[in-house]
């Protein structure tokens, strides 16, 4: 129990004051990152439907459901607002795939309104330290199958509404150890394209806001949740973890600084392909006519989940998304990589098709062993030249001067948002959105936010 008292006591007992500029720089991106997705995505297959149902099931009007309108209880706010955030798998993520603002941000929120309000200190507090707290599980083991965000953004979610939700120490733990009760989901989503995807970021969301509540309210749950004998450890890495990664220099260095903040609507292992193209496409004038072949060599892991040959399937969205050969042909043809790239009608461009059938991905253990998200490209053209790059990951992804995203690039992004959702909200309401988070400590109440997204 020592492991998740410690985590405890840091969710208890850190302040705002304590952050270093760049972790708390990262949370606002992040939370700009998530709204954003959340307007673009509102629209989204699926989520009208999960609007929809949430509204059927009724209840007490505790929290907001953003964009479409109404109020819900709470825990039905967070699952339909993650859903919306998670759409179009445009916000952050993190090693192994784990997306953890898509659920900690909607139950934040729907946290704050159930409250009565809360400062934007205490919610930009309450996020970087949820966070912190899933990353940190997530880091210190290794995921087989199972889908990090199912099973681990839920620890996030449920922290971030604990501490808004004033929670002590005791109720704390339990709502964290009822939390590990709720873990779950797998990749099998991912990989066949279906709409439960999303619905895994909701679910995780949720989960947070009800166990907090429940907690609050006595109900107890197991207070070694992650290392004891049936504990999360035991049951998703065989007992396997790093325990220096999970508490070592806790307070002193953030996980959160290594978010991955993608440049492009796709999933993660995707990422890095299409930057290459565009980067060849600009220093070497490569051109869809000229390309002969496509050969890339990716991780055995994401060639599960993006290598296989493409089929526009029965969610034509995830299916390219999910996809290597359709993120590096469209970006070849279109010389970008748009939410707009992402419709079925674009997705179906029969041009498309010709340079789809060009490339050839195989999946290496030996580029395995550099990264997950390592990828080694060889573009042939037809006058016989050829051109290589071997990375280890999107180049923002990773630590070094200059390379992550900017500020200025994550408020083009959410203007790319903003444009792709049509007027889901107004410029005025846009602009003042974007000032709240930027300055969001300074904001006494953040329940002020839900009128400009609704």
């Amino acid at each position: 129990m020592h492991i998740e008292r410690t985590l405890v006591d840091y969710l208890a007992d850190s302040s705002f004051d304590k952050f270093p500029t760049i972790v708390v720089d990262t949370a606002k991106a992040m939370i700009l990152g998530v709204l954003g997705a959340t307007i673009a995505g509102a629209r989204a297959e699926g989520c009208d439907v999960v609007a929809e149902q949430v509204r059927q099931w009724g209840g007490r009007e505790e929290a907001t459901i953003l964009i479409h309108g109404g109020k819900i209880p709470a825990h039905n706010a967070a699952l339909v607002n993650a859903v919306m955030a998670r759409s179009l798998d445009y916000e952050d993520s993190m090693t192994q795939g784990l997306h953890v603002g898509a659920s900690a941000v909607p139950a934040a929120l729907a946290s704050a309104e159930l409250s009565g309000g809360c400062s934007g200190k205490e919610f930009l507090t309450a996020v970087v330290l949820g966070t912190e707290i899933a990353y940190r599980i997530n880091a210190a083991l290794l995921h087989e199958g199972f889908d990090p965000t199912g099973t681990c953004s839920v620890f996030a979610a449920t922290a971030v509404a604990g501490r808004i939700l004033n929670l002590n120490k005791e109720q704390q733990h339990n709502a964290l150890g009822l939390a590990f009760n709720r873990s779950g989901g797998s990749y099998q989503s991912n990989i066949e394209g279906s709409l439960a995807v999303e619905l895994i970021q909701g679910f995780a969301s949720q989960s947070g806001v009800v166990c907090a509540q429940f907690a609050r309210n006595g109900i107890t749950g197991p207070k070694n949740f992650l290392t004891g004998p049936y504990g999360y450890f035991h049951l998703f890495a065989n007992g396997v973890y790093d325990k220096d990664t999970l508490l070592g220099k806790l307070g002193q260095t953030f996980e959160g600084t290594k978010t991955h903040f993608k440049k492009y609507p796709t999933s993660g292992p995707t990422q890095a392909g299409i930057e290459i193209i565009l980067d060849m496409i600009e220093d070497n004038g490569l051109t869809p006519q000229d390309t002969e072949s496509i050969n890339i060599k990716i991780s055995p892991k994401a060639h599960t989940m993006v290598g296989k040959p493409f089929e526009v399937g029965h969610n034509p969205r995830v299916s390219a998304q999910f996809s290597l050969s359709y993120c590096v042909a469209s970006a070849l043809f279109r010389k970008e990589v748009k939410l707009e790239h992402l419709e079925e009608n674009a997705i179906k461009e029969p041009l498309l098709r010709g340079l789809i059938d060009k490339i050839n991905i195989l999946p290496d253990p030996e580029v395995g062993k550099r990264d997950r998200l390592a990828l080694d490209i060889e573009v042939i053209t037809k006058g016989g030249g050829k051109y290589t790059k071997s990375v280890n990951g999107p180049s923002w992804f990773y630590e070094g001067e200059g390379r992550y995203m900017t500020m200025e690039e994550h408020l083009s992004k959410f203007q790319d948002c903003l444009s792709y959702s049509g007027k889901a909200i107004s410029p005025a309401n846009a602009k003042e959105l974007v000032s709240m988070v930027v300055n969001m400590e300074q904001v006494p109440d953040v329940q002020a936010l839900v009128p400009l997204l609704s």
